[in-house]
């Protein structure tokens, strides 16, 4: 069976989205409200941990309903999750590289600008918390979980019926919406970006579309591998905590990934715009921009 044929079996779409963004609304709903109560105490902060886990879990819980009774799809999930090979670890590589790289080069930028070298020290603790769990925690958990449902399911039934680019936008655009609940949760990550303004706001809206485009570009190139798609999300959210980076320097880092993107979808339009995955041919991007 080809690459082509067992993409047109995730063929569930509104069926993956719909139960995916009720079941994530439904418990992140919880925590927003119960993490706004005066005097919640550790038992109401452990809720709160909770229901951001159950929220995370929803679309992986989706994706394994949708693909468990058939063993097509069961065996194309565990040949994307398990014993990569060279090529696909030396992609996993290069996408942490262009997070890491992204961050850093942001961060020099910025002290022409005026900003501080300050950015360039470790940061104690992360930015953020979950409840009661500190926010390293779910900086190395939510990469894993999304990335099993965006992955292993959520990717491939866009990209049945449409190209790659298109794939890339529709799902960034609805990753902005299914993060929405998040920014009202007390102290968690999207509510610090949405209460420092309006800008840093936009700023994490945008740059999920370049982010996405980068990860499917990785993904599809190591031949639909969900590791690689894990490293390079596990990557950004650990790169851009491990240092005491200004705001507005992600901003920055937001346009030189842009910039990336538009490089890489020049290089290869037939990549992006073909019809099938056929039309993807197998060339390293290390060939291709070496």
């Amino acid at each position: 069976m080809t690459e082509d044929q067992i993409i047109q079996r995730y063929n569930h779409p509104w069926t993956f989205y719909a139960l995916a963004t009720l079941g994530s609304w439904t418990a992140w709903g919880g925590a927003v409200w119960l993490s706004h109560l005066d005097g919640i105490g550790p038992a109401g902060l452990t809720t709160v941990a909770v229901l951001l886990l159950l929220g995370l879990l929803f679309p992986f819980l989706t994706a394994w309903r949708l693909t468990r009774g058939d063993p097509v799809l069961r065996n194309d999930l565990g040949r994307r999750l398990v014993r990569p090979d060279w090529r696909q670890l030396r992609l996993a590589t290069l996408g942490a590289g262009i997070m890491l790289g992204s961050i850093l080069l942001a961060q020099a930028l910025s002290l022409l600008l005026g900003y501080s070298t300050e950015q360039f020290r470790f940061a104690a603790h992360a930015s953020f918390s979950a409840g009661i769990l500190p926010g390293w925690f779910p900086l190395v958990l939510a990469p894993i979980i999304e990335e099993l449902s965006w992955h292993s399911y959520g990717t491939d039934c866009l990209r049945r019926s449409m190209t790659l680019f298109w794939t890339s936008i529709v799902f960034a655009f609805y990753w902005t919406v299914w993060h929405a609940p998040l920014g009202m949760v007390a102290h968690y990550y999207q509510a610090q970006i949405a209460e420092s303004g309006w800008i840093h706001t936009l700023n994490f809206a945008l740059s999920l579309f370049p982010f996405v485009l980068i990860m499917n570009w990785l993904y599809y190139r190591a031949n639909r591998s969900i590791l690689v798609a894990i490293v390079f999300h596990l990557s950004a959210g650990l790169f851009n905590e491990l240092f005491q980076t200004h705001p507005d320097t992600k901003i920055i880092q937001t346009g030189l990934l842009f910039a990336l993107t538009v490089a890489i979808v020049i290089a290869d339009p037939r990549f992006f715009f073909g019809k099938t995955v056929h039309d993807m041919p197998p060339v390293s991007p290390f060939r291709q921009f070496g």
